[in-house]
């Protein structure tokens, strides 16, 4: 079926209506769906409805014909030439070429066409908008043809090829360039997972050399990355596409620039709002896990240490969930333009809950478990027995098991003071760098590949059951029985493609949104904390070898094709891998700084013998410390002994100060070098300006002017001024008398 698009049309959202909100529902149902199709036929397209899924759920199956596909090639050429995109010049040979248009870019101008507002030359059909209310979604169907060959590609070790050239093709340019961009990314990954290795095996933890090596390579990825994307870019011909990016039929055009800046500025405290409730959430549910289920043996103890995790199934996603309905709603509000912007605002802002959400918990295991937990485990014990923090000394150490409620309290918690130390997990860091690294990214996987399979297995029993309980009857037991009794007017191969049409209409669509954070949190997890585990890199190439493949599964079997979307750089994610590898290099500089082990001369003093990390160093001063003055001497209040540990957090803080100022001179080298070595004189960027030229020259031949070739010469149709004759007859740009008045200096010497 020559079939470009599909209109997913649902009569009534409504389950359970009266009689008369049912005729009502009804007679708007009909006006729209009459008032949709006269849209389409009347912008030339053809338009033909069939049943759906369910009762009141139809199928519109649109056609673009191909003299329209040439008007609106034309039209999008004419608009990019205008608007300095690479184009080539269009002629009488070149609009014939439509027939062999690439299937991603004949889907994308005619999804614009339908979808973008009648100022920019659509038809006006677009989802949320209160006029087309019952239109649920527009979509492509899947090629079969193709996912056959694309998934025999997965057995073969080509598949980076496929995802570059052919991706676009079919899918368009926002799929291909997130394909180039994990295979780009898997590849860059060998060299950390090969230091990685060499250092887990060879090496310690915590090294300086493999936590320089890492940030090096975090900026040089990202910076190699954002040469490389305007490579593709202009391979692609996409190159400055967002100047020629529809708009948003919810964009109010008299809205003021300012205005948008002042909203998107109030958006700013309700963002810190919520990212402060998320920390408080997850600090909560970090100390309940890490010192109170450590120290609970009361009835239940086995089963205490789940607590932590239900509470943040519970909590977590709901807080999330309710922040992403913000940010919707502050997106919205902003009103922007074009889609590339508003989807930008709204990633930025998801982003920042999502890197809280995957590395808070690290972040305070490593800067706030492992010095201080020994003095904080010592805090809630005593918080446990009276409900109140100790603030001195004598409160803090005082023989909890001697007081007159020991006895009942010790039924229910170690309320022994000497027992805090043997209560801490000295390798919380390396058991939460696995689960979030190896035990999340095969759960993640699940997710997409095996979850599916089993949702759709329910949901068909679910229907099977209700349809045998419902009896003939009801309105969906009729429903069903025509579904399976009715033949098609078009034969065997109508009710095929009908069957599948139904069945892509129940998938979900495709966002590319998922797994760009998916990488983008990975690369966090690379870049910031592997020096705790080097094994982690190792871990992320193995997991996107497998990414690769299943992403692109996913994409063909459990969700719908994705639209061809025109775009040149993966947005707003470049900034978030920036930002990241910026973190990594403050990061890793302060953990190597607290964590790593130096020798005697250089870390520890001759109180203490031996080699010890600068927090090993300190914690002594701040256990006694803290043994003598309470909590008040543990955050440098009091004493001599916590004056070292001021001085670690100072110096901490200090050296990641300067790794920040390190960075920035880093970068700055390492973007002069891509762009020396990779954007100057690139095959990518020699073809662009061959094409401009050639863009130019038939614009200067359709003005019937002047031809010139690439030295300058070849001047054609030239009229020659008229000769200023003088009285003599003798031209005025004719006659020179340079040579004549050198040779009379000659002969008058």
């Amino acid at each position: 079926m020559d079939v470009d698009f599909v209109i997913s049309f649902r009569a009534s959202k409504k389950t359970s209506l009266s009689k008369k909100q049912t005729k009502d529902e009804a007679r708007k149902a009909e006006a729209q769906y009459t008032r949709l199709l006269e849209t389409l036929t009347y912008g030339g397209l053809k338009a033909v409805g069939r049943r759906g899924d369910s009762l009141g759920h139809l199928l519109i199956f649109v056609s673009c014909p191909d003299k329209l596909v040439q008007n609106l090639i034309i039209r999008e050429r004419q608009s990019d030439f205008l608007s300095g995109l690479p184009v080539t010049p269009i002629t009488t040979g070149s609009l014939s070429e439509s027939m062999s248009l690439a299937p991603s870019d004949r889907l994308r101008l005619v999804h614009a066409y339908i979808t973008s507002i009648h100022p920019d030359g659509g038809l006006g059909i677009t989802l949320g908008t209160p006029e087309w209310d019952l239109v649920e979604s527009i979509f492509c169907l899947h090629d079969k043809t193709f996912n056959e060959q694309w998934i025999h590609a997965w057995t073969t070790s080509k598949i980076a090829t496929v995802s570059d050239n052919r991706i676009r093709d079919q899918f368009g340019e926002s799929v291909a360039l997130y394909f180039s961009f994990l295979d780009s990314y898997t590849r860059a990954l060998v060299l950390p997972a090969m230091i990685g290795i060499s250092f887990y095996f060879f090496g310690t933890s915590y090294s300086p050399i493999y936590s320089i090596l890492t940030v090096l390579w975090s900026i040089g990825f990202v910076e190699w990355w954002r040469v490389r994307e305007r490579l593709i870019s202009l391979r692609f011909g996409t190159r400055g596409s967002f100047r020629v990016e529809k708009r948003r039929a919810q964009y109010d055009p008299k809205f003021s620039w300012w205005k948008r800046e002042l909203r998107m500025l109030a958006s700013v405290p309700v963002i810190l709002a919520f990212a402060a409730l998320l920390s408080a959430l997850m600090t909560g549910i970090f100390v309940f896990e890490a010192f109170v289920t450590q120290l609970y043996t009361g009835p239940g103890h086995k089963f205490i240490a789940f607590s932590p995790t239900i509470i943040f199934v519970i909590l977590v996603p709901r807080l999330v969930a309710v922040f992403q309905l913000c940010a919707q709603y502050f997106t919205q509000w902003e009103n922007h333009a074009h889609h590339s912007s508003h989807n930008a605002s709204l990633t930025l802002k998801t982003f920042i809950f999502t890197a809280l959400v995957a590395y808070l918990g690290l972040a305070l295991s490593a800067f706030v478990y492992v010095p201080f937990g020994e003095g904080l485990m010592r805090i809630v014990q005593v918080w446990l027995f009276d409900g109140s923090v100790p603030h001195t000394g004598s409160q803090m150490n005082a023989n909890l098991t001697e007081a007159p409620e020991a006895p009942r309290k010790a039924n229910f918690w170690d309320i022994d003071a000497s027992h805090a130390e043997t209560k801490l997990n000295p390798g919380r860091l390396k058991d939460q760098m696995f689960a979030y690294t190896v035990t999340n990214q095969i759960v993640n996987t699940f997710v997409e590949i095996g979850l599916p399979y089993v949702l759709r297995k329910i949901t068909a029993l679910r229907t099977k059951k209700t349809s045998s309980i419902s009896g003939s009857g009801s309105a969906v037991g009729k429903k069903k029985v025509v579904f399976e009794d009715e033949k098609e007017k078009g034969g065997q191969k109508e009710r095929e493609f009908l069957e599948q049409a139904r069945a892509e209409a129940a998938l979900p669509e495709y966002d590319v949104f998922g797994d760009y954070s998916e990488m983008v949190i990975q690369f966090g997890y690379v870049a910031l904390w592997s020096t705790i585990w080097p094994l982690a890199p190792v871990m992320a190439l193995l997991n996107n070898v497998l990414e690769l493949r299943s992403d692109a599964f996913k994409i063909t079997v459990h969700e719908r094709r994705p639209t061809p979307v025109r775009t040149d750089t993966i947005g707003p994610w470049l900034e978030a891998l920036a930002f990241l590898s910026w973190l990594a290099a403050l990061t890793n500089s302060a953990l190597v700084y607290l964590f790593c082990p130096r020798e005697h001369s250089q870390c520890t003093s001759s109180e203490f013998g031996g080699s010890q990390s600068a927090i090993e160093r300190v914690h002594q001063h701040l256990v006694a410390t803290a043994g003598k003055e309470g909590i008040d001497g543990i955050w440098g209040e009091h004493g001599k002994g916590l004056g070292a540990t001021k001085e670690l957090l100072v110096m901490a803080l200090l050296v990641a100060l300067a790794a920040s100022h390190g960075y920035l001179i880093v970068r700055s080298v390492m973007r002069h070098i891509m762009e020396r070595l990779l954007w100057k004189g690139s095959e990518e960027v020699k073809e662009r300006e061959r094409e401009e030229r050639l863009v130019k020259e038939v614009f200067l031949k359709g003005l019937g002017g002047v031809e010139v070739d690439a030295d300058g010469k070849g001047l054609k149709n030239v009229d020659v001024m008229n000769k200023d004759v003088a009285d003599g007859g003798v031209g005025f740009w004719d006659h020179d008398e340079g040579l004549d008045e050198i040779n009379r200096i000659s002969k008058e010497a």
